[in-house]
């Protein structure tokens, strides 16, 4: 029983993520975001229970980047639809609506939200590089899927907790979705070398990035809340190229 400590983490996250699909087709994305968050959070913790219990496996391997796929790729790529609609449609997407006669009038603006997807396709493709290559054990190539996930899934939350003045003009500018979500689709299958937040030991001098890279996360969400989540993405990309380059 003790093995398969991991793979039930690793459902939850699964069951998270297959939630938050459900809210965000909904239209719900603030409670849809909080799905993908709990989710993430077992996604950290089921690796770590596998090598405690040392129960690592082929399956929960693939059991985990399915999970991913739900969670981290599928979920946000609904969010993003969504989003999409509501910048170009001034309302959540409701599939049946695009064989209206309203749908034809809107034209392509009501085909514009489907570009989200290309988050879930980007994603799966990712996760299965991520399987089958061998330099990820300890680092990795492209923008993990949960980071991505959590940058999409920030804007929502930004624009309902921490909404000013002009923000709505930013995020919900489709021009803007459009570009985040090439840009995304870009980040997770580029040759870029990133760092993992796995320790093998806890000592500083080995995992000194690591714990500079975790003091900058608590002081960003403590000073800018969910605002902090795009940010600390950028720093995490530019600590990585920077310790590539020493």
């Amino acid at each position: 029983m003790i093995k398969q400590i991991p793979n039930i983490i690793t459902s939850l996250n699964l069951l998270c993520g297959s939630v938050a699909v459900l809210f965000a087709v909904s239209g719900d994305l603030i409670t849809a975001s909080f799905f993908v968050f709990f989710g993430i959070f077992f996604d950290f913790f089921d690796g770590l229970a596998a090598r405690v219990f040392n129960a690592q496996s082929d399956v929960g391997l693939e059991l985990d980047s399915l999970a991913d796929m739900i969670t981290s790729g599928l979920a946000p790529a609904i969010v993003m639809v969504q989003l999409l609609s509501e910048a170009t449609l001034g309302h959540p997407l409701i599939i049946t609506d695009i064989f209206t006669e309203d749908s034809w009038n809107s034209g392509l603006n009501t085909y514009i939200p489907f570009i989200g997807l290309l988050i879930a396709v980007a994603s799966a493709y990712r996760l299965a590089k991520f399987n089958v290559d061998t330099r990820q054990t300890s680092s990795f190539i492209g923008l993990p899927t949960p980071a991505n996930a959590l940058l999409i899934l920030s804007l929502p939350l930004i624009l309902h907790f921490q909404y000013f003045e002009g923000i709505e003009a930013v995020i919900l500018n489709p021009w803007v979705l459009i570009g985040l979500t090439v840009f995304s689709c870009v980040l997770l299958n580029a040759e870029i070398p990133l760092f993992a937040l796995k320790f093998k030991t806890w000592d500083v001098k080995s995992n000194l990035l690591r714990y500079v890279f975790i003091a900058i996360c608590l002081i960003a969400v403590l000073v800018l809340k969910f605002i902090a989540i795009p940010v600390i993405i950028g720093i995490y990309i530019i600590l990585s190229l920077l310790s590539n380059n020493k």
